[in-house]
């Protein structure tokens, strides 16, 4: 077991154990498309999520990640892989009790990444997984709505399915 201190823009002190191998052992009905490495790689959130947190998770996946720059404000939907803004801001994110400031105060992603990594918070797990299913609902759109294959259709639905780790390229 090993335990991971947080000291970002939005969590100090924040301690959480890896209980898990890193990718593996995922719950039965969590299974996502993409790992956090090729999300950041692939354009996701606008280039703005996860700057400062560089020293919690593996370089690797910063290496080739697409992110804004650094001490501008905002976020670019150009830098998204269909180059389109599909995020909300944080503070409506709060206000719909989408965020658990307790364990991962930047929301979906943020648990997403350190699940990814091993932590285990059953209750908050059940509950992400929850939703990350029910996020699939837009993928039936495009597949109801879009000719295989056609990525320049429903390009808004898609990114968002990209923010939620599922391949939205391969529909």
């Amino acid at each position: 077991m090993h335990i991971v201190v947080v000291n970002d823009k939005m969590q100090r002190g924040y301690k959480y154990k890896i209980t898990e191998p890193v990718g593996k052992n995922f719950a039965t009905d969590f299974e996502p498309e993409l790992t956090p490495k090729e999300m950041l790689q692939l354009g996701v959130f606008g280039g703005r999520y996860m700057r400062d947190c560089k020293k919690e998770f593996p370089k690797d996946w910063f290496s080739k990640a697409k992110f804004y720059p650094e001490g501008l404000p905002g976020h670019d939907p150009k830098i998204n892989y269909f180059g389109v803004d599909a995020s909300q801001p944080l503070y409506v994110w709060k206000k719909k009790g989408w965020i658990n400031g307790k364990y991962d105060p930047r929301g979906w992603f943020q648990w997403y990444c350190r699940y990814y990594m091993g932590r285990r918070i059953p209750e908050e797990d059940i509950k992400q997984i929850k939703r990350w299913r029910a996020i699939k609902r837009h993928a039936a759109q495009i597949i109801k709505n879009c000719k295989p294959g056609d990525l320049s259709c429903r390009k808004k639905q898609r990114q968002a399915l990209l923010h939620w780790a599922y391949d939205s390229r391969r529909m």
